[in-house]
């Protein structure tokens, strides 16, 4: 019954290893993704003030999304 127990905890071990790592290729994808769409945002920006060349207006949070850039490279760094 012990072997038993010991192979057991080791496939949760392995299973979840498994999708902890798993996870990066997620968020890999997700981070294209997000680029896609900064570049898309960028397009837009650009295409407002063309037609508003007065305008003050924000037309993406690219201060809010930089800020959580910031958070995301120092979850990243401080391992």
């Amino acid at each position: 019954m012990y072997k038993y127990k010991v192979v057991e905890q080791e496939e949760k071990i392995n299973k979840f290893h498994d999708e902890r790592i798993m996870a990066f290729d997620s968020l890999e994808a997700r981070l294209e993704d997000i680029k896609k769409v900064l570049r898309q945002s960028k397009i837009e920006t650009i295409k407002y003030y063309r037609e508003n060349p007065n305008s003050y207006a924000v037309v993406t949070g690219t201060d809010l999304i930089n800020d959580y850039i910031n958070d995301i490279e120092t979850l990243l760094n401080n391992q």
